[in-house]
Formats: structure tokens, sequence, C-alpha cells
């Protein structure tokens, strides 16, 4: 068939392909210069700057470090992170002192607790902390891992006896320090419980170099053993008035629970690791006397 000329096509009609023209041109336009730019766009943008996420450094509290020990290892980590990792970390050891002075326990122990005095609760365990950390961030971390880890505390044998919460910590304190191997912690517990029930001295040295400020590195002196310190566990009756470590979970399970055993007495090994017990005072001097303790 034969196509009629533009001229004799009605004008209405050369209108309408006029405009379909402009319209495809200007989709056309449009849709190179969208791609024109995507490309430029992946080629001339600069990267995005990303914070680089700050360096996690840790401190480890042993089980049975007390609260100046503690402050001690904050110190020497600070140290170690500014010599070894170029971070100057907002933990001191003046910061720690401070935050852990003012802290406060979890209200089942503030009816018998010392105030203004945490210890045995900062619970001994591997933080993890950033240059930011604050110190009062850190002890509240400690107390709050000391709740979950006394949920998990059995203390029916402890109520039956007469014991507050506080008495079983104070207890876990004593038997942190005084136990080597983990076995023994149960038997330590039980010449604890024993004592108390006979009225008896605990007579555990432990309390003393606590109240003493005398380090473990060091022998007690006359004059320490005969002092009228509250901590003198020697010369006064009944539990010391706080704990002298941060006990674990394992001494605080053990204080809560003792072994059902009628010992009295322990005396250390040779080995330096285990002890002897025994419900007789004979028996006990007469080991004092062979291991080396005096006669």
């Amino acid at each position: 068939m034969e196509e009629r000329p533009d001229d004799l096509m009605p004008s209405w009609w050369r209108a309408s392909r006029t405009a379909l023209v402009c319209i495809a041109l200007f989709a056309a336009v449009a849709s190179l210069s969208a791609c024109l730019s995507a490309c430029q766009g992946d080629e001339a943008a600069p990267a995005a700057e990303t914070t680089p996420a700050p360096v996690r450094l840790h401190v480890i509290f042993p089980e049975g470090f007390t609260r100046r020990e503690m402050a001690d290892r904050v110190d020497a980590v600070r140290q170690i992170a500014i010599d070894t990792r170029d971070v100057t970390p907002r933990l001191t050891r003046t910061g720690y002192l401070l935050a852990s002075a003012a802290a406060v326990p979890p209200p089942s122990f503030r009816k018998d607790w010392v105030r203004g005095n945490i210890e045995g609760f900062l619970f001994p365990a591997t933080y993890e902390f950033t240059k930011l950390t604050t110190a009062r961030r850190l002890v509240r971390d400690q107390l709050v891992h000391f709740r979950q880890q006394w949920r998990k505390v059995d203390l029916g044998y402890a109520r039956s006896k007469n014991l507050t919460p506080y008495d079983v910590l104070i207890i876990a304190s004593m038997i942190e320090k005084e136990a080597v191997a983990p076995e023994e912690r149960r038997l330590i517990a039980a010449v604890i419980y024993n004592r108390l029930h006979l009225g008896m001295h605990l007579g555990i040295d432990a309390t003393i170099r606590y109240g003493r400020n005398v380090p473990g590195t060091e022998p007690l002196k006359v004059s320490d053993l005969g002092s009228d310190s509250p901590y003198n566990t020697r010369n006064r009756p009944g539990l010391p008035p706080t704990p002298i470590s941060n006990p674990g979970i394992a001494s605080i399970r053990a204080a809560a629970r003792p072994a059902r055993v009628d010992y009295l007495f322990f005396v250390r090994k040779p080995d330096g690791v285990h002890h002897f017990f025994t419900a007789s005072e004979s028996e006990f001097e007469q080991k004092k006397c062979e291991y080396g303790f005096g006669c």
C-alpha cells in the first residue's frame, strides 16, 4: 500500500506524531543521564569512612583477691595497655578504689553489711573493657556477676544453723584464703561451722593478715598475733566483721554446705597444698610440731 505524504495527513495526526517522538527522545536522554550518573557515582564517590572498633582489653581478678589487690591489678593492666597496645584506659587504681568504696551490695545483704566495705562482693573473674570504660562500670559489672552467681547457691543448711547470707560470704572469704586443694574447701568450712557451734575461737591467721595488712609472703609477728584488731580470730570469738577476700563460686558453695565431719583443727602439710584435719587437739599439736610450725 502506498503511504500518504505528511502534507496530506490531517493536522491532528502530525501533531500527535511529533509529541510521541519528543516523549521518546526525552525518555532516552533521561535514561542515559541516569546511567552516566550512576557510573560516575560508582567511580567518583569516596569510600565511606568507618570508625575503627575500640581495642578490647581484659583484666583478670583471681579468686581470693582483696579489693586493694584488684585495684593494683587494674593499675598493672593499665600500664601494660599503655606500653604494649598504645592505649590509655580511663581506668585507674584511684578510680577503682573510689568507685568500689561507693558501691553497695544487693539488698538481701544490707541488714548485716558493714557500710562502706564492699569486700566479698567484687566477684573475681575475667572482665573485658576498652579505653573508655570507667571504674564505676567495671565495679558495676563485678556486682552484677556476683548477683548472677549468688542465685546458684542453696542457703538452706546455713539458715538452719542461724547464719545469714553475709555470714556465709564471710566464711567463703576465709575458705578462699585457706584452701589450696579444691577438695578441702568443704572440710575447712566444716571446721569453721563446728568451732562456731562450740563457741571456740576460729584461730584463722588469714583474718589477722587482712586486719593488719600483712601480705602472705611475710610471717606474722608476735605483735600481729596479739593485736586487738577486730579481725584477730585468735583472741576474738565469732566471725570477723567483714569478708577478708572476694571468693569464687566454689568457696561460696562450700561455705553454704560444709562437709558433715567433726573436725575442729587443720594444719598445712609440708607440700604447701594439703592440710591435715582432726577433731583432736593433741593430734593437732603433734602434727604442728612434726610439720615445723612450733612445738
